[in-house]
């Protein structure tokens, strides 16, 4: 099973304070220990033991916690009654084809509400349902919006305890919606602490023999970085907003982000920029080599909705300004 923000982020809906918006969108995204912490217990637990898992599903290894895969194949069979939730995205754009190149699903209350409202009602009881109510969530409104780019999915690895059988509720939604499997990106989240490596390496061939792509989310501020990038072999990094940040005032910020996106050149890496706010950001960034970039300065997540390319603020590149609306 993947975890329960496994297509979510923790950006606040535009109605709440802008306080929220900031925080949330830094070290707070992705980060579920501040939310809930009982959601946290068994997210970060051992993984099961291999005698006890039922069958068709192997554990990572053998120290114990038979019972929460007992729980999770349960939630994956069975489903269960859920509190309300939806989602809204938020484009990546593309700063040199001047189009949206993908999508980011992030949860959502029923009415807007923040991502910390719905996980507040995230228990151990229904971490497993809700996980898989995430996903098909997501995958069901981008069919119904007719998203014909790249979907981005968050999603904790230490949650996944097989993943040729966690995987499946995922792929019957693909299959039911028609959503093709090769538009799927799953973010792992850098702020994730991933004690087995190998395991994770599993997730990662199984995930890229479904088709799907893979990224590593906040790159820069999580655990191991550089190391990281180097065992796992991503498609895509995400470079956190506190590079993105003044990046126009700072030329250490800018620097570094020039060496990710040439690093990423080089060993066939795409490069997103997150967190980006302002034009003069925009034409920094730009002037970097940075091509794919996401933040409030193009749009802001659209509650059960998408913002279009003619919606976008594209930046002039001669930096007059705004070519539409920024």
């Amino acid at each position: 099973m993947s975890t329960p923000v496994d297509t979510l982020s923790l950006l606040p809906g535009d109605s709440e304070p802008e306080g929220c918006d900031r925080a949330d969108k830094g070290h707070g995204r992705g980060r579920v220990d501040a939310v809930n912490p009982n959601l946290v217990s068994v997210l970060r637990g051992p993984p099961p033991d291999k005698g006890d898992a039922p069958p068709g599903v192997v554990a990572a290894d053998g120290s114990g916690a038979a019972s929460r895969v007992r729980r999770a194949c349960a939630a994956c069979r069975e489903g269960g009654e859920l509190f309300p939730f939806t989602m809204a995205f938020q484009p990546i754009v593309d700063l040199q084809e001047g189009r949206i190149d993908a999508y980011e699903a992030l949860v959502r209350g029923p009415a807007n509400e923040g991502a910390a409202h719905v996980l507040g009602q995230v228990t151990p009881d229904n971490t497993y349902a809700f996980d898989q109510a995430c996903r098909v969530k997501a995958i069901e409104l981008a069919a119904r919006l007719g998203i014909d780019r790249q979907l981005s999915i968050n999603f904790l690895p230490n949650a996944v305890y097989e993943p040729k059988a966690c995987i499946q509720t995922t792929l019957r939604a693909a299959t039911r919606t028609g959503f093709p499997r090769d538009r799927l990106t799953f973010e792992i989240l850098e702020s994730e602490s991933i004690a087995d490596t190998a395991h994770l390496m599993a997730i990662i061939s199984e995930y890229r023999r479904q088709g799907f792509k893979i990224a590593l989310d906040d790159f820069a501020t999580g655990y191991s970085g550089l190391a990281r990038l180097a065992e796992l072999k991503p498609d895509i990094i995400k470079v956190d907003r506190v590079l993105a940040q003044d990046c126009d005032k700072d030329r250490v910020r800018l620097a570094i982000i020039a060496s990710l996106i040439a690093l990423g050149t080089e060993i066939g890496v795409k490069v997103v920029i997150e967190g980006v706010e302002h034009a003069s950001e925009v034409r920094a960034l730009r002037s970097a080599g940075a091509r794919f970039v996401q933040g409030f300065h193009f749009a802001r997540p659209m509650f059960e909705g998408i913002a279009r390319d003619s919606d976008i603020a594209w930046i002039d590149p001669g930096g007059a300004g705004a070519a539409t609306g920024a």
